[in-house]
């Protein structure tokens, strides 16, 4: 008969609760949501002059796409947002971009926004809105 003595057994149960927290941590680990990374930034000028043209531009990227594409929308007043310009399709890895010139044609606030969208290809017909940059706000005077 073998006997194992108090210190013996200390020390397999300490080996036992260490393989049991690890195993509960890579569970949760495993579990646990994956963020994908990503931003979008917008510039445009804070204030602009009637008949003046001026230029609003956008940059981002997100991770969560094989393709990407970014997109410029403006609205006045308390309207609905509507596409001003697309970028060109980018894949995943290079920054989206995309560039509008706008002519100030009546005074008054106009808002404008950058939106990425992921594509699962180049030409693909449903893009899905990845992300949305605060509204960049112009006073035309």
């Amino acid at each position: 008969m073998t006997r194992i003595g108090k210190t013996g057994m200390k020390a397999h149960g300490g080996r036992m609760a260490v393989i049991g927290a690890l195993g509960l941590a890579s569970v949760a680990l495993a579990t646990a949501p994956a963020f994908a990374k990503g931003g979008v930034e917008i510039t445009a000028p804070h204030t602009a002059r009637v008949g003046k043209t001026f230029t609003v531009a956008a940059h981002g990227d997100d991770d969560a796409s094989s393709f990407l594409r970014i997109c410029l929308e403006n609205r006045s007043g308390g309207s609905a947002w509507h596409r001003l310009t697309c970028g060109t399709v980018t894949e995943r890895g290079a920054e989206a971009k995309a560039t509008g010139h706008v002519k100030a044609t009546h005074r008054g606030t106009q808002q404008y926004r950058a939106v990425v969208y992921g594509l699962l290809s180049p030409n693909d017909k449903h893009p899905v809105r990845q992300r949305v940059s605060g509204p960049a706000t112009v006073h035309v005077r």
